[in-house]
């Protein structure tokens, strides 16, 4: 006789039994049960029900693919059960078949699920794919019966932010704060679309808020960081950058953009601490390592280079990912081919602007002139692209200065209110002023090396008491009252940022203060200048080939006829106002001062009326002891003193060509000589160039 399928009561009676094994913690016989079950109902009988239920059970001992196959079984059998279709979705998602998930959760089973489960899922699963028309659809759908749900609010806002409607989404995530303003990440998605929105004011009204609402938790300040680092706010995003990382201390890519941020800000110990725990909660991190070698090149500490390979390599680091570094450490050892043959291995994706100027560096050394002028141009070319517009803002410093110029006439001199020095008892300062690279680094080194000098290597005091003022338009109204404010605003910034003890002379160092004249003169009309000359065409190429961070006026070098028209507008706004004031200027050159160093600095010393030091000359020493060197001499100046620099644009004429004219009647002026005429005598002379 054929077996009998079991009658519907038995199989509520079976169905009823392996649910209670389950219950009693007797998965093993539960599942057992019900498919022994099935097998007594054969194929063509209702195993929905069966099915579903061992889907349940499988996925609770962790039969992910049992618990899809019986799921699947059921969800065939009865397509609109929600809630099977459910768990069959729940089971999917957890495995990471997203797509096969919202296949599922359909546009119709989400319409008829009165419990709009499916209409979650089916906006959750349809967002994370990017279908995001789809996913608005299905939280429109929640939020038709469930106006103020929080949660849906929030997803359909980021949904909306993927069709590109941000407006609509400020909107959905501004009611979402309303219900619920305890939910820190909807702040943060709102602070994101409204920064789409270029709302930047709003957003970081939005984030502060947020930062002070939830004063323990890291995303707020981590946002604004992001803010205020894409603004070039770089002490706000440092201060951001810091507070997020004291909340979440654990976490590698946050320590290492704070050690980006304290290297921009040149506080080195800092920058090397943040790279040294990054690389203890990560130990592959690749960019600690180039941090730390780039901190060391910049403080002379290059005899670090070698363990800091050998610790990368110890910690996993893959040899190719070395390349740069180990470039670094062969040009320190003067093996310059094989540090070419390292530096051309370096991936794109690392340190892509040093890594070619690295190259220039190198090819010029090897004197492979016209190779190594392309990869300066090559590195100049990827600084001038960035989305700083750094040409733009360059340009827009030589029209302030042409116009500066353009007022610096007798009439506007003899405009001035009050010409009296204030009586405060404080010595002027000596200003060290010189077109960069004309040996100024070299020289404040000399100086440091006095006992009774305080140099102070480019920093703000007196540019932010020119912006205090308002710039050279506002000089000839000062009166006395007004220049004292000054006075004392620039020696209070002195305070802040060097150690300047009584009857010290203090020498402020600071190349572009060619151009600051006439507030030198306002403020501090018994003030020295030091002028440091070289060679127009050797310091205009110098300037070319140096890695300047773009400032406005660092930008100027990025291109030859940009840096030869400064160079032309720094040396006729110096020239012009020597023409109006009377102020004691001592010359020192560049090429003299590497022939002779005491014959040089002897009469420097003396005209600054210093007693003579021996521990001058020492200038090695004194640039081994001062820490981080902040300008582009910094791998120089601890060299001993060499002379292959002076001269060096013989060797690039060709390409220096279309910027001698602009050159040319300052080379005259300044007793070099014709530019024309200096490179016939070379060439008459056969010299390598």
């Amino acid at each position: 006789m054929v077996a009998q399928p079991p009658s519907a009561a038995e199989l509520q009676a079976m169905l009823r039994n392996a649910v209670q094994s389950a219950q009693r913690g007797d998965l093993l016989g539960a599942r057992q049960q019900a498919e022994r079950a099935i097998a007594q109902i054969g194929p063509t009988g209702e195993t929905t029900q069966f099915h579903a239920f061992l889907g349940m059970i499988a996925a609770r001992t962790g039969d992910m693919q049992g618990a899809t196959s019986h799921l699947q079984a059921a969800h065939a059998s009865k397509p609109t059960d929600i809630t099977i279709a459910c768990n069959l979705i729940s089971i999917l998602m957890d495995q990471g078949h997203d797509s096969e998930a919202l296949a599922i959760a359909t546009a119709d089973l989400a319409k008829a699920d009165q419990s709009l489960r499916v209409a979650r899922y089916r906006g959750f699963l349809a967002q994370k794919l990017e279908q995001f028309a789809d996913a608005v659809e299905a939280y429109e759908l929640v939020l038709a019966a469930q106006p103020d749900d929080f949660e849906c609010l929030n997803n359909l806002g980021n949904a909306r932010i993927g069709l590109g409607d941000h407006q609509g989404a400020v909107e959905l995530l501004k009611r979402a704060i309303e219900i619920d303003p305890n939910a820190a990440p909807t702040r943060l998605n709102l602070a994101t679309v409204l920064l789409e929105l270029e709302s930047d004011a709003e957003a970081e009204q939005t984030l502060l808020k947020a930062a002070a609402d939830f004063p323990q938790d890291s995303r707020p300040p981590y946002q604004l960081y992001v803010l205020y680092k894409n603004q070039q706010r770089a002490e706000d995003a440092l201060i951001q950058i810091e507070r997020a990382t004291t909340l979440d201390p654990n976490v590698a890519s946050m320590q290492l953009k704070l050690g980006i941020e304290y290297g921009v800000l040149r506080r080195t110990d800092d920058a090397e601490r943040a790279y040294r725990r990054t690389i203890e909660l990560n130990p592959l991190e690749l960019d600690a390592y180039l941090g730390l070698a780039i901190q060391y090149e910049h403080t002379n500490r290059e005899e670090l280079f070698a363990p800091l390979i050998e610790e990368a390599r110890a910690n996993g680091i893959a040899a190719d990912s070395l390349a740069f570094i180990e470039a670094l450490e062969l040009r320190r050892q003067k093996e310059f081919e094989q540090a070419l043959e390292r530096i051309d291995a370096v991936s794109p994706e690392i340190e892509e602007v040093r890594t070619a100027h690295i190259r220039a560096t190198l090819l010029d050394r090897l004197g492979r002139t016209d190779e190594a002028f392309q990869a300066y141009s090559r590195a100049n070319q990827l600084m001038a692209g960035a989305p700083t517009e750094p040409l733009a803002k360059a340009e827009q410093l030589r029209e302030e200065l042409a116009s500066d110029i353009a007022m610096l006439t007798p009439q506007w001199r003899d405009g001035w209110t009050d010409d009296a020095p204030p009586a405060d008892g404080r010595a002027d300062p000596v200003f060290l002023v010189g077109f960069p690279r004309s040996g100024t680094t070299l020289l404040d080194t000399f100086l440091m090396g006095h006992p009774d000098t305080a140099v102070m290597e480019e920093q703000p005091p007196l540019n932010n008491v020119e912006r205090s003022l308002g710039g050279q338009f506002a000089l000839p109204k000062m009166d006395e009252g007004a220049i004292t404010r000054a006075r004392n605003l620039y020696f209070e910034e002195v305070a802040k940022v060097a150690e300047f003890r009584p009857g010290q002379t203090l020498v402020d160092k600071s190349p572009l203060f060619l151009y600051r004249l006439p507030l030198i003169k306002r403020l501090f009309p018994n003030a020295k200048i030091i002028l440091a000359l070289r060679h127009p065409c050797d310091v205009v190429l110098s300037c070319f080939m140096s890695n300047f961070r773009p400032n406005p006026a660092m930008a100027n070098f990025l291109r030859l006829e940009d840096a030869a028209e400064f160079y032309d507008l720094c040396f006729t706004h110096w020239a012009r106002s020597r023409e109006l004031f009377d102020i004691p200027v001592h010359t020192i050159r560049y090429e003299s001062l590497v022939e002779d160093v005491e014959k040089e600095v002897r009469p420097l010393i003396d005209w600054l009326d210093l007693d003579w030091d021996e521990s001058l000359l020492d200038h090695t020493a004194t640039a081994r002891s001062r820490g981080l060197i902040t300008t582009a001499s910094y791998s120089q100046v601890v060299e001993p003193i060499y002379k292959r620099a002076s001269g060096r644009w013989l060797r690039y004429r060709e390409h220096l060509e279309p910027i001698f004219e602009k050159l040319e009647p300052w080379a005259i002026e300044f007793g070099y000589g014709s530019i024309v005429d200096g490179l016939a005598a070379a060439l008459a002379q056969e010299q390598p160039v």
